[in-house]
């Protein structure tokens, strides 16, 4: 088993390196820029009618945002993760942990991961790499999740990520049979997530049978775990990492290529301001996801900086929604959206990612 403090200096490694600002760690292209919503000069709208408040798997919200799942199982990170709780305790919206995989191991972490006590009336999302789900005793994780009083588990798919990490997982087969297998038994619901580099529409239909409440793409234009992990040790192949840098499916080409959801999809990955929800709500997300600008935020200010980091967003967010006539979150989605050929391009062959063979197959 590996040490817990061995474990504890590679999550407090990821934090540095996330906080780095001379540390290249996301990904080049969002595609949010190719992204323009409609302006309506005569709203018609009073700012006191705007209302950002939604609903998500029972629970009434504030804000249709999140703190994305990010840190954990260091000390640094048990700081971090209290101020982003009690950020999202006062704030109306609900907060992921970091991979509750170091407590599995070593239990005696519990009170880094008990923050429900800090959070009473918001959702809190445990976390967990799906390929765990195979060498895990189900009763046990569902005790874990039990003690922990979370209101859902994330089972997140980070398999390149992995590849970067010094013993990180190698095998991946069956994951969906496994996370079949857990929601069957689950107490809570169950969201699956990407870590960076984006679930694709043709994910979701499987997902939804396999009994998942929601998805999260957590597509590329954020971070980008690979140059993370690449900056955390010394990888006998050190530029490998790079060719990776603009890999993945970008979250907003991911919504505008869903023709019809079976299931709640999330928007991270390259959500960056009050703008990029607005976009991410008017594609169909049902809410929008932010993680690294958040961990920024409280290096530079504490609880006080990731309250400040919220209410820009809100700010942004409401403008947005005036500017666009939409007095509540949900008319976003018929105010209108402007899309660069590009984008459309990028869209058309997501929803059709064989053509090009096909092209190729055809050619004299």
């Amino acid at each position: 088993m590996t040490s817990v403090n061995h474990i504890q200096q590679r999550k407090s490694r990821h934090l540095d390196v996330c906080l780095d600002a001379s540390a290249s760690i996301e990904s080049t292209d969002t595609w949010f820029q190719d992204i323009r919503l409609v302006h309506h000069p005569l709203p018609e709208l009073d700012w006191a009618e705007l209302d950002t408040s939604t609903d998500f798997l029972g629970h009434h919200l504030a804000l249709p945002f999140f703190i994305s799942c990010m840190t954990g199982g260091s000390e640094a990170g048990a700081r971090v993760n209290r101020h982003l709780v009690q950020a999202a305790q006062q704030t109306g919206i609900p907060v992921g942990l970091g991979s509750m995989r170091v407590l599995l191991r070593h239990p005696d972490l519990f009170d880094q991961f008990h923050v429900k006590p800090l959070a009473p009336d918001v959702p809190v999302w445990a976390n967990l790499s799906a390929a765990q789900l195979q060498h895990l005793a189900t009763d046990d994780l569902i005790e874990w999740l039990k003690r922990l009083e979370v209101q859902a588990l994330v089972l997140h798919c980070n398999v390149g990520q992995e590849q970067f990490q010094p013993h990180g997982d190698r095998c991946f087969a069956g994951m969906t049979h496994s996370i079949r297998q857990f929601c069957e038994r689950s107490p809570i619901p169950v969201l699956v997530k990407e870590t960076g580099f984006g679930l694709r529409a043709q994910d979701i239909q499987p997902l939804a049978r396999a009994g998942v409440a929601a998805v999260d793409i957590a597509g590329a234009g954020g971070t980008n775990w690979i140059l993370v992990e690449s900056q955390c040790h010394d990888h006998p192949h050190p530029d490998a990492a790079l060719d990776f840098s603009d890999w993945g499916n970008p979250t907003p080409i991911v919504l505008a290529a869903m023709d019809e959801s079976d299931l709640p999809v999330l928007a991270s990955g390259g959500v960056r301001n009050g703008v990029d929800i607005a976009k991410s709500l008017a594609l169909g997300a049902s809410l929008a996801g932010l993680a690294l600008p958040f961990i920024r935020a409280e290096a530079q200010g504490g609880l006080d900086g990731v309250l400040e980091q919220i209410e820009t967003l809100t700010l942004t967010l409401k403008t947005a929604m005036l500017l666009t006539g939409s007095r509540t979150v949900a008319d976003l989605g018929t105010s209108g959206l402007i899309l660069s050929e590009s984008f459309v391009s990028q869209v058309h062959q997501h929803k059709q990612p064989q053509q090009w063979r096909t092209l190729v197959r055809s050619r004299p």
